[in-house]
Order: structure tokens, then C-alpha cells, then sequence
């Protein structure tokens, strides 16, 4: 992966997650699959301004779903907690 604007897909909003960001300055996102920790490290430095001390990613299986008689399988994702360093903030969450 080598285009940034495509590593970063959309930030992840729960309550579990708020109390990461008010706690420890952590911010979780959904990224690329195929995106690796260096590549997560700068679009987010790059797209928001803020400096990053440490990124964890982690590979989500999708669900197995039954409609019926039918069933499929949701799509396998990854996510991506984001540490920034002190003072550093994203201000798309604090209008959450």
C-alpha cells in the first residue's frame, strides 16, 4: 500500500472506545487490510496533525449470518488503536 488517502477508512465510535480516548489518548480506526503499522502511523500524522507514539492493529473475522435458510459471512476487517502523544488530539471525536 503505498497511497495514504486509502489507508485510513473510518473512525470507531462506542462507549468502550470513548473511555480509551478520555483515559489513555487512544483512538481506534478501521484501516486497510493490507495496511502495516508504519503506513497507519503516517496518514494519520499526516492527515491530522498530531504526533503518534504507538499504533496496535488487529485482524477482525467476520460473522458467519443466517437470513432464513441462508447464510453468509460478513467481511473480514481490521482495526487499528492509535496512541498520540500528550496534548495531541483529534477533533473529530470531541464533536462525537
Amino acid at each position: 500500500m503505498k497511497d495514504l488517502s486509502q489507508v485510513v477508512r473510518k473512525p470507531l465510535v462506542t462507549e468502550r472506545f470513548a473511555d480509551l480516548r478520555e483515559r489513555d489518548n487512544k483512538f481506534i480506526f478501521e484501516v486497510h487490510p493490507d495496511a502495516n503499522k508504519h503506513e497507519i502511523r503516517q496518514a494519520i500524522e499526516h492527515y491530522f496533525g498530531v504526533k503518534v507514539t504507538d499504533v496496535r492493529t488487529m485482524n477482525v473475522r467476520g460473522k458467519v449470518k443466517r437470513l432464513g435458510r441462508f447464510s453468509g459471512k460478513r467481511a473480514d476487517w481490521k482495526k487499528a488503536i492509535v496512541t498520540l502523544s500528550e496534548g495531541d488530539s483529534i477533533d473529530l471525536f470531541d464533536q462525537v
